[in-house]
């Protein structure tokens, strides 16, 4: 399961910078959040992989909306500005839509491992 999750974990990167690439506005920044919590839900796996799908995807959107709330302070905007791995992790700018955003990638996440789980 580790390498399952590790290679997840590849894909969804690749796909958030091709979706980036590909696309603007609204498709690409959204998609994007949603992909952010679908790869913390395939780290989460990596580091504990006989949670369970639920736990993980709850992991994985309370880690996203954390980070989000963070963004009321100045903290994460400070560090965005002298990083750009900062930024990429962190954001700088709190948006209430990147929470439901957040929640459809926690979703579908859960979602595929539940289903990659019944077929193993």
């Amino acid at each position: 399961m580790r390498l399952a999750a590790a290679a997840a974990a590849v894909l969804t990167i690749a796909a958030a910078l091709g979706l980036r690439a590909v696309t603007a506005g609204s498709v690409g920044k959204y998609g994007g959040d949603a992909l952010y919590t679908v790869l913390l839900l395939t780290l989460v796996v990596l580091v504990a992989p006989r949670v369970t799908p639920l736990t993980a995807a709850a992991s994985a959107l309370a880690v996203s909306w954390g980070i989000e709330f963070l963004q009321l302070s100045s903290v994460p905007a400070e560090l965005s500005r002298r990083s750009a791995v900062a930024r990429l992790v962190l954001g700088s700018t709190f948006n209430p839509p990147d929470l439901l955003w957040y929640a459809v990638g926690a979703a579908a996440g859960w979602l595929v491992l539940t289903a990659v789980r019944r077929e193993a």
